[in-house]
């Protein structure tokens, strides 16, 4: 169990780092943000994770934290890939320009971040009490990977809710309601990496690490991947074949948490966890890259 005090270091330096990416981003919120930026952001961000599991052991004594943060920063990090496209369907079809979606998404992910907090702490309070919880979690989870797979997304499927109405019919202004409906959809999406996460750690500190690392860099993410979304084809089958592992890991450790010892099941170690999402998001971008065109039309 981590110390108050590097509770509050890693806190305080990662809002450090938001709140330099939020004044970045209001000085720069009148210009559109280029692909060379936005990749060399995104390189930043995802380098500063890596260094931060790799200097994870010396403040904590748990030997599994590096590779259960790795492992749960990488699916929170796939799972917030499949967010930014509703990102791009919602700023898209509310005609926000350009110049101001830098932005409306960093204070959506802001408005995320907080939300997710209450998520992780009522998620790792259910956990701690009720042991059986796992099977409802794992249960979950499985269910959602179905729907991922069965499912089929496009701006079709995207349509103005009752709140967006609400929110036009008393005069809000573009900027307000992309800025709610980011966060409200990020919400709904933690409704299924949060227990993603609970099946790969029970650790507070390495959650709220690896879902602070997965968001903190989806601004500049979103400008990056924009022209190459259509390419990615097999990212939902790649996401639904990730959650469904997890939700039978997590059923599996419900039963052995309640002492059921009649079934024979596998333990299925953290590195097994690693290598299975890490192998898994290989196979699906070189898959979804090598099947499609740079126009993201199918080749034949």
């Amino acid at each position: 169990m981590e110390s108050t005090t590097i509770w509050l270091l890693t806190l305080g330096g990662l809002s450090a780092v938001i709140l330099f990416d939020l004044i970045l981003a209001v000085l720069r919120r009148n210009k559109e943000t280029t692909m060379t930026e936005a990749g060399i952001w995104t390189v930043v961000y995802v380098t500063a994770a890596l260094v931060f599991g790799y200097f994870l052991p010396n403040w904590t004594t748990d030997p599994n934290a590096q590779k259960e943060f790795y492992a749960g920063w990488l699916t929170e990090y796939a799972l917030s890939v499949d967010n930014i496209f509703v990102f791009v369907i919602i700023l898209s079809r509310l005609q926000v320009e350009k110049t101001k979606q830098q932005l409306v998404l960093l204070l959506g992910i802001i408005i995320a971040l907080v939300l997710r907090g209450g998520f992780i702490a009522a998620g790792s309070a259910i956990l701690e009490k009720f042991s059986w919880a796992f099977f409802i979690f794992g249960a979950f989870l499985i269910f959602t990977a179905y729907r991922l797979l069965t499912e089929h997304g496009g701006d079709e499927e995207w349509k103005e809710d009752r709140l967006v109405t609400f929110l036009r019919k008393k005069g809000a202004s573009t900027f307000t309601i992309a800025l709610i409906s980011l966060g409200f959809t990020d919400l709904i999406f933690a409704l299924d990496s949060i227990p993603a996460i609970f099946g790969i750690t029970r650790d507070p500190y390495i959650v709220v690490c690896a879902n602070i690392f997965a968001l903190m860099g989806l601004r500049q993410l979103y400008f990056l991947l924009q022209g190459l979304l259509e390419r990615l084809v097999f990212l939902s089958k790649g996401l639904s074949f990730i959650l469904a592992f997890i939700g039978l890991k997590m059923i599996i450790e419900a039963f052995h948490g309640i002492g059921i010892h009649e079934i024979t099941l596998p333990h299925i170690t953290i590195e097994a966890s690693l290598g299975v999402i890490l192998l898994t998001l290989i196979v699906t971008a070189i898959a979804s890259l090598t099947a499609t065109r740079k126009d993201g039309s199918e080749i034949v």
